[in-house]
C-alpha cells in the first residue's frame, strides 16, 4: 500500500518517455517500423534506449538522401519532401511491407504500426525556424482497417539538436497516446505534449482516419488545438478536414472576414461578395490567386459565458462549409495579430471586411494597452503591409442614419490617425449595398430560430435556411 507523507497535495503524474517506450516495448502485440527522414530522426532513439526493443521494432531507417528516398517511396514530381502526401506514401509502403513480410497465421494477434516523420529543423544561419510532418498509421485490433493520426508542427527552438530532442519526445508520446488513449481524442490530444511544450513545438494541423475515430469530427480537434493554446489558428477547408494554413495562404492575396456566424446572413454574405469584387479590383489580382477566409476567434464561439458549446460550434461549422468556404479559428482577438499571423505566409495583399462597430473598436486605444508602443505599434503591423480596411456601413437604431466613413466617430485619442488612414484610402466604404440588409441582426435571428418562430428565412441564405430546417439547428434543446 502506497504511503501519504503528511503535506502531500494531489498531483498529475505524467508517464515519463521511457516508461512509455517500456510499456509499448513490454507488449508483446504492438509491432511496427519506424521511419524518420530529414532531421527528425529521433524518436525511435527513445525505443532502442527502453528494455525488449526486440520485441516491438521490426524495421527502422532513415532515408535520408532523397535519391534514396525517391527510390523507396516513389519520387515526388515537386522535389518536395516535407509534406504531407510524403508522409502519407511512406505510411502505407511501411505497413504494406509488414503485412507482406509477417505471417499472419504465424502472428494472428499482432497489432502492425507504422510510425513515419519527415522534417527540416533550423538552419544554420537561424532564419528558417523549422517544421515537419508526423503520423502513426496503426490497428487496435488484429487484421482491422488501419487508423491514421497525422499532425503538422512548426518548431521553435533556436538548435537543431533541441528541436530533434522534442521532436522525439513527440514521437513517443503520439505512438503510446495512439494506443493508450484512442478512446478520448481530446485526451490524447493533451498527452502529444506530455514533457513538453507549446513553446517548444507547435501542432497546427492534425487529422484523425479510420474505425478508432469513426465518430471524430476533426474540426473539434482543430478546435481544442487552439483551445488548449496548442497552436494560434487552425483552418478547415469546405470537405470538413483540417487543412495546413500556410498551404492555404502561401503567396496568396487574402481577404478575410470575422464573425460569430451564428447563423450566416445575407449581410455576412453581400460584405464578402461585395468587398472581394473591390479587393480583386484595387490590387488587379485573380479569384484564382485570393483566398478567402471566414474567421471565428474564441471570443466569437463563446455565446454564454466562457464554456463553448461544441454543437454551436458545429452547426456554424457546417453552414460556411456548405458555401463551399474555408474556415480559421483563431486566437487572435485584435486584428493586427491576424495580419501579423497572414505575412508568415505572404506578402501578397491582404484584406480586412468589417462592419462599423468592428471598425470603432479597433480605433479604440484601450485594447492596445498591453503593447510598449500601444495603438501606434499596432497599427504600425496592421497597415506597413500592403492592407486595406472594406468597410461595410451600419445603420444607427435610434436615428435611422447610415454610418459610414464620412460620419462615423471614433476615439479622441485616435480621430487624427482615422483620418490619416482614411484619406490615404487604406479604409474603403462598400457603397454598393442594399438599405434593407442593414437591418438583418443575427441575434436576432438566433433567437427566433431558438424559440421555433418563424419569419427569419429570406434573411439568411437559401441554402443556409434548408439546413437549419432539416436538421434543426439553434433549436432550444
Amino acid at each position: 500500500m502506497p504511503i501519504n507523507v503528511q503535506g502531500d497535495k494531489e498531483f498529475d503524474s505524467v508517464t515519463s518517455i521511457q516508461n512509455k517506450a517500456l510499456r509499448i516495448n513490454l507488449n508483446e502485440n504492438i509491432y511496427g517500423t519506424f521511419a524518420e527522414i530529414g532531421a527528425g530522426q529521433e524518436t525511435v532513439r527513445n525505443f532502442f534506449r527502453a528494455p525488449n526493443p526486440t520485441g516491438t521494432i521490426a524495421k527502422t531507417m532513415s532515408a535520408y538522401d532523397k535519391d534514396f528516398s525517391d527510390a523507396i517511396y516513389g519520387a515526388e514530381p515537386a522535389k518536395r519532401y516535407v509534406t504531407e502526401p510524403r508522409l502519407k506514401a511512406m505510411m502505407a509502403y511501411e505497413t504494406g511491407l509488414i503485412e507482406k513480410r509477417i505471417s499472419r497465421l504465424k502472428h494472428p494477434n499482432k497489432l502492425f504500426f507504422s510510425f513515419a516523420n519527415t522534417v527540416a529543423t533550423i538552419d544554420w544561419a537561424k532564419k528558417y525556424k523549422g517544421h515537419g510532418w508526423i503520423g502513426i498509421r496503426y490497428q487496435t485490433t488484429p487484421k482491422e482497417e488501419y487508423n491514421e493520426i497525422i499532425m503538422h508542427v512548426q518548431l521553435h527552438e533556436n538548435k537543431a539538436a533541441q528541436q530533434q530532442i522534442s521532436l522525439g519526445i513527440m514521437g513517443v508520446n503520439l505512438i503510446y497516446a495512439a494506443y493508450y488513449h484512442h478512446d478520448d481524442p481530446k485526451t490524447l490530444l493533451k498527452h502529444l505534449y506530455d514533457h513538453l511544450s507549446p513553446d517548444k513545438i507547435e501542432i497546427d494541423t492534425i487529422n484523425f482516419t479510420g474505425p478508432a475515430f469513426k465518430d471524430v469530427d476533426n474540426r473539434l480537434m482543430s478546435l481544442q488545438l487552439v483551445r488548449n493554446g496548442m497552436t494560434n489558428a487552425v483552418m478547415f477547408a469546405p470537405s470538413g478536414n483540417n487543412v495546413l494554413p500556410a498551404n492555404v495562404l502561401y503567396k496568396k492575396n487574402i481577404l478575410t472576414l470575422r464573425g460569430s456566424f451564428r447563423p450566416v446572413t445575407n449581410v455576412n454574405i453581400s460584405m464578402y461578395e461585395k468587398s472581394l469584387q473591390m479587393f480583386m479590383d484595387e490590387h488587379k489580382v485573380e479569384r484564382a490567386a485570393t483566398e478567402v477566409i471566414f474567421e471565428m476567434t474564441l471570443f466569437n464561439l463563446k455565446a454564454e459565458g466562457d464554456e463553448i458549446d461544441e454543437k454551436d460550434f458545429l452547426n456554424r461549422a457546417d453552414l460556411l462549409c456548405a458555401l463551399g468556404h474555408t474556415v480559421m479559428i483563431s486566437n487572435f482577438q485584435q486584428y493586427y495579430k491576424v495580419v501579423d499571423y497572414f505575412a508568415q505566409f505572404t506578402s501578397e495583399p491582404i484584406g480586412l471586411t468589417m462592419g462599423v462597430t468592428t471598425l470603432i473598436d479597433i480605433f479604440d486605444d484601450k485594447y492596445y494597452k498591453e503593447l510598449s508602443g500601444g495603438i501606434l505599434e499596432a497599427f504600425g503591423i496592421l497597415f506597413a503591409r500592403n492592407v486595406n480596411i472594406y468597410l461595410y456601413p451600419a445603420k444607427d437604431e435610434e436615428t435611422g442614419e447610415i454610418l459610414s466613413t464620412k460620419n462615423l466617430r471614433v476615439n479622441n485619442n485616435t480621430r487624427g490617425l482615422y483620418n490619416f488612414f482614411k484619406q490615404n484610402d487604406r479604409i474603403i466604404d462598400i457603397t454598393d449595398f442594399e438599405e434593407q440588409s442593414l437591418n438583418i441582426n443575427s441575434r436576432k435571428i438566433h433567437e427566433m430560430i431558438h424559440e421555433g418562430k418563424s419569419g427569419w428565412e429570406k434573411m439568411l441564405p437559401e441554402t443556409v435556411t434548408k439546413l437549419i430546417k432539416e436538421n434543426q439547428m439553434f433549436r432550444k434543446k
